[in-house]
């Protein structure tokens, strides 16, 4: 998985009352866009450090 600042992060629920979750990237630690990334979610603003699972996406921002 590789990203970029202002990717979009979604994450799906994999669980009956797990829901799909999606956030900005706001912070790539590594030079070559893998994890773990900075996120800014979309549902409340809360910034949280993610290593993404097999159930989530990057969504590339239009540069």
């Amino acid at each position: 998985m590789k990203a970029t600042v202002g990717d979009r992060l979604v994450v799906e629920g994999t669980r009956g009352e797990s829901t799909r979750r999606e956030g900005f990237i706001v912070e790539v630690s590594h030079a070559d866009g893998s994890p773990p990334y900075l996120v800014r979610w979309l549902d409340d603003g809360h910034e949280s450090l993610i290593f993404p699972g097999p159930d989530a996406r990057i969504v590339q921002s239009a540069r």
